[in-house]
């Protein structure tokens, strides 16, 4: 008997233009199989298999096979024709792909596929079956009786582009011609002022293949839903699944339900198991509900800065009598509650957890990458960068993908609350220009299908927390209508006031919450409406450029309560600059100075088309990058961006934060990171390296923060936790460029002759203990000055010592740092420089499992804390620490440093690209006063065979010194 479960498709696929194929798909199922990737066959991509790859787009695939060259290098996307050039025939393709499955009596196998753009011809071993139109559906066959005898099964797919690929204007545009829209699928595949076209529209099989094996009744679709009494410590857990009896006689069954929690390692907890005994006639398909499990004080599911992302693994199997266990399914499950209300003090939307208010601060997502070369390894990258700046929402935007359950899996486990906005936009759907589709897609019903299926995909996940009709836009009212019904919340939800007394409120009359299609989150018919902006439609969200940082403190910035989308600047590091463009491409923007004194920027055409935003706005903002001095090159030029980008979107959150709940309930910024290598609103590039402005968000964002208010020059301390703070002081240093602490105050710059650039420090502490809540650094100049003395101040030689250890598990490396500013001794007055952060119960990074220490050529001797010795257990007595040292005899701030991991090569080319990435930094682009020391942790893996090295860079350290 074959196996019960699920297998996935994720290898041995071959791909080739549907003109180029002789055959018919029922021949290449049976007489003519492809023999391998011999022309015209070719290796379907499948990317980071081992890591739980997707079969990528078309696109994808002939661009790994190197059929076209890279679509985001340079400016080679215009290369490639375009399917509005070549025709839909083009951009056809089939997929091939082969699988041993031998069934026994009474079992059934499901050949599906959770994605494929547009529609597609599945041929199984000569049979053919229509999968229909719809980006956004999953597609399930049941192909028991089609399978070979011999259990060798071939399998072929045609796959077809969207019926209205559309055209792109000389002008580009937002969506091009809007064509696009009549289909229901991503749009920004038309291109937008953020992103070039693809070229194929994503046509492909974008996401998980598999086969299904289940004996005689099949589970569908399980609906988890949590309800909370006596202030979360009754806590119901309700259950609600499709059965399907596929046999010809009444199925006898024992339904069970299992919920177990980790407790260390491999060993799980028990928390409940329950079966039920039903009957299901033969051929049919039913709704079953299990009565209620109950739980006393279960742990709850925080938002990441709020606490522990606690999660449970909820287990449903089903046995028939004279068959045994039939099918089984599992998910992980968090409680909590999410509950959201226009406040009436602000007008904006605010959002509750578990009671909890929450200050959203996020970023608004297009998806990972535009040729959907998607993996569960850079999804969990993604992510885990968002949780490590400290965000709490993400916004998947409308003109995007609905997320796949991999993307939710990570905001699960990192904490990160999902906005999920259906597949329209302003732009393509009715207010762009020119006016198209003003009745949205063609299919309304194929719409809707696409939309009910993808909220069964995603329903059971706690990151989860609203469904939007679309960006800037409503969808068409028949559309919008049947989403209201269908998302209407069930009553229990609707109220949003403090939780219930007793479980009377959930009658025995009430449907049971999990019986509905989700019922537990609010549905938004547009980013605009109903406490988003001005909540009533109006295009009232951005800006989308750079802005003087204090802007963002003033009262007038903003009128509105929440936010959905304020962009700016994002120049990546030099490096990724050369490694995504050719020579042409590395010349910086020409400076040109207006009669008015402002500078305008004139970017050379690869940075034009890879949609650069400058660093001024002439008549309103100064250049931010010339404030430091005209640039010479493209490494000054990048150098000199990165504080600038740090200053921005520190300067944007610290300015939303600081009218927390009196102005503003939460803010989204566009964008975290771009699809492919654009060059504006983002905080990583493409290549997964973090540019400054993502330190500037980690700081700015993080729980409890200590900031300047750069309007009003204020000290302000902000807590968006749910705990309050007490015994607590803020230290004020100020330093000069010499390295001298004239003042443990804010009175310099009204001082007698004070510097024109000077630096401040802030720290909020612990007055027990001088533990460190928020650590805050500060390069200021005077009123209507620059930092242009920065300049000459790079060509100090501050001294370092960093001493480090290593910590290595497989091909994943761990180094905990110590950076000290050993140009003088730390100043008397401080009592604060060894920067011992308090650690705070249930937040902050996640750490590595256990991992091996590794000696870095030393014996010394020291104190280990818990982690470390239960690793010397293992590792016997290889714990030295590593001492670098980077001289110099100059004092002053140590400014700007910056850790990057290269690959060790005997044999660099110049310009050769040597990074390791990602790198995960629990902190960089940071700044140390004299004598301050600072922990860094840096965490990464290394590919088979390279050996890493970590450099350092900063202002006054030019070149790169290896550091360990």
């Amino acid at each position: 008997m074959a196996k019960i479960g699920t297998t996935r498709l994720d290898s041995g696929w071959l791909a080739a233009r549907s003109t180029e194929v002789s055959h018919s798909g029922t021949q290449l199922t049976t007489t003519h199989p492809p023999s391998g990737p011999t022309s015209p066959w070719l290796n379907a991509v499948v990317p980071g298999t081992a890591n739980g790859g997707l079969i990528d787009s078309v696109l994808a695939t002939l661009v790994e096979n190197k059929v076209v060259p890279d679509p985001f290098y340079g400016l080679q996307n215009e290369t490639i024709i375009d399917i509005a050039d070549s025709g839909r025939e083009y951009y056809t393709f089939w997929f091939f792909t082969t699988f041993q499955s031998k069934l026994s009596g009474n079992q059934h196998l499901d050949l599906n596929f959770r994605g494929i753009n547009y529609s597609a011809e599945v041929y199984l071993n000569g049979h053919k079956k229509v999968v229909p139109k719809g980006m956004f559906r999953r597609h399930s066959l049941d192909v028991t009786d089609i399978l070979h005898p011999d259990g060798q099964n071939l399998l072929a797919v045609l796959v077809h582009p969207p019926d209205h690929p559309g055209s792109i204007p000389p002008e580009g545009g937002q969506g091009g011609d809007h064509e696009i829209g009549k289909d229901v699928a991503t749009q920004y595949v038309q291109g937008w002022d953020w992103m070039a076209p693809i070229r194929d529209r994503n046509t492909g099989i974008w996401d998980e293949v598999s086969v299904s094996i289940t004996g005689p009744v099949k589970i569908i679709d399980p609906h988890l839903v949590s309800s909370f009494f006596d202030d979360y410590k009754r806590v119901y857990l309700h259950a609600t699944t499709e059965l399907e009896n596929r046999s010809s006689w009444v199925a006898e069954c024992s339904l069970n339900i299992q919920v177990t929690t980790g407790v260390e390692g491999n060993i799980c907890l028990v928390e409940h198991l329950q079966t039920q005994h039903l009957s299901i006639p033969a051929g049919s398909q039913l709704q079953y509900t299990f009565p209620e499990l109950f739980f006393y004080k279960p742990d709850l599911w925080w938002p990441n800065g709020m606490g522990k992302q606690s999660l449970y693994n909820v287990h449903i199997t089903i046995d028939v009598k004279g068959y045994g266990e039939s099918d089984a399914w599992s998910n992980l499950f968090g409680f909590r509650k999410i509950e959201s209300h226009i406040d009436s003090a602000t007008g904006g939307r605010l959002f509750k957890v578990n009671g909890q208010p929450i200050f959203i601060r996020g970023g608004n997502w297009i998806l990972s990458d535009g040729l959907l070369r998607l993996s569960k390894k850079r999804y969990e990258t993604d992510i885990k960068f968002h949780a490590d700046m400290n965000f709490n929402m993400i916004r998947c935007w409308g003109g995007g993908l609905a997320e796949r359950p991999e993307f939710y899996h990570y905001c699960d486990i990192y904490g990160l609350l999902v906005w999920q906005e259906f597949w329209i936009t302003g732009d393509v759907d009715g207010r762009g220009v020119p006016v198209s589709n003003p009745n949205g897609p063609l299919d309304h019903d194929l719409f809707l299908l696409c939309a009910r299926d993808t909220v069964k995909l995603l329903r059971n996940h706690p990151s989860l927390a609203l469904w939007v009709g679309g960006n800037e836009q409503v969808p068409p009212d028949d559309i919008n209508e049947a989403l209201k019904v269908d998302l209407r919340l069930h009553p229990y939800f609707e109220n949003s006031n403090e939780i219930s007394k007793s479980s009377e409120d959930l009658s025995p009359m009430s449907k049971d919450p999990s019986q509905y299609l989700d019922g537990t989150r609010v549905y938004i018919q547009g980013s605009l409406w109903d406490g988003f902006a001005n909540g009533k439609g109006g295009f009232s969200d951005g800006p989308y450029e750079i802005q003087n940082p204090e802007a963002f403190f003033k009262n007038d910035f903003y009128s509105y309560g929440f936010n959905p989308e304020v962009g700016s600047v994002g120049v990546p590091v030099a490096d990724t600059i050369r490694a995504t463009m050719p020579q042409e491409g590395w010349q910086i923007p020409l400076f040109k100075k207006l009669p008015s004194g402002y500078t305008k920027e004139v970017p050379n055409p690869i940075w034009e088309y890879h949609k650069y935003i400058p660093y001024s706005k002439p008549e309103k903002c100064v250049d931010q990058i010339e404030l430091y001095g005209t640039p010479k090159d493209l490494d000054d030029f990048c150098l000199k961006a990165q504080p600038a980008n740090h200053i921005q979107y520190r300067a944007l959150l610290e300015g939303w934060t600081s009218r927390m709940w009196s102005k503003y309930t939460g803010i989204l910024i566009w964008k975290t990171q771009n699809p492919w290598t654009g060059l504006r609103g983002q905080f990583y590039d493409h290549l997964l390296d973090q540019t400054a402005g993502f330190y500037g968000c980690r700081c700015a964002a993080e729980p409890i923060h200590v900031q300047l208010n750069l309007d009003s020059y204020f000290l302000e301390v902000v807590n968006t936790t749910s705990e309050e703070l007490s015994s607590i002081a803020i230290e004020a240093s100020v330093w000069d460029l010499e390295g001298i602490c004239p003042y443990y105050n804010l009175k310099y710059p009204k001082s007698k002759n004070p510097k024109p650039v000077y630096f401040l420090l802030l720290k909020l502490y612990h007055m027990s203990d001088y533990g460190i809540l928020s650590r805050n650094f500060y390069w200021l100049h005077l009123s209507g000055g620059d930092y242009k003395l920065l300049e000459p101040y790079r060509l100090k030689k501050i001294p370092l010592k960093i001493t480090s250890k290593v910590f290595i598990k497989g091909s994943t490396y761990e180094i905990e740092m110590h950076v000290e500013n050993a140009s003088k001794k730390a100043d008397s007055r401080s009592l604060t420089y060894m920067n011992n952060f308090t650690a705070r119960s249930g937040y902050g990074d996640t750490d590595m499992a256990l991992v091996q220490p590794v000696s870095s050529g030393t014996s010394e001797k020291h104190e280990v804390g818990l982690f470390q010795r239960i690793c010397r257990c293992f590792a016997k007595d290889n714990d030295g620490l590593s001492v670098t040292e980077v001289n110099g005899a100059d004092v002053g701030v140590a400014f700007f440093l910056h850790f990057s991991v290269h690959a060790l090569k005997t044999d660099h080319k110049e310009g050769e690209d040597t990074r390791i990435l990602p790198v995960h930094y629990s902190d960089n682009y940071f700044s140390l006063v004299p004598g301050e020391v600072m922990p860094i942790k840096i965490t990464f893996e290394v590919p088979p065979g390279v050996t890493p090295r970590v450099t350092l860079r900063g202002w006054n350290y030019h070149g790169g010194h290896t550091v360990h």
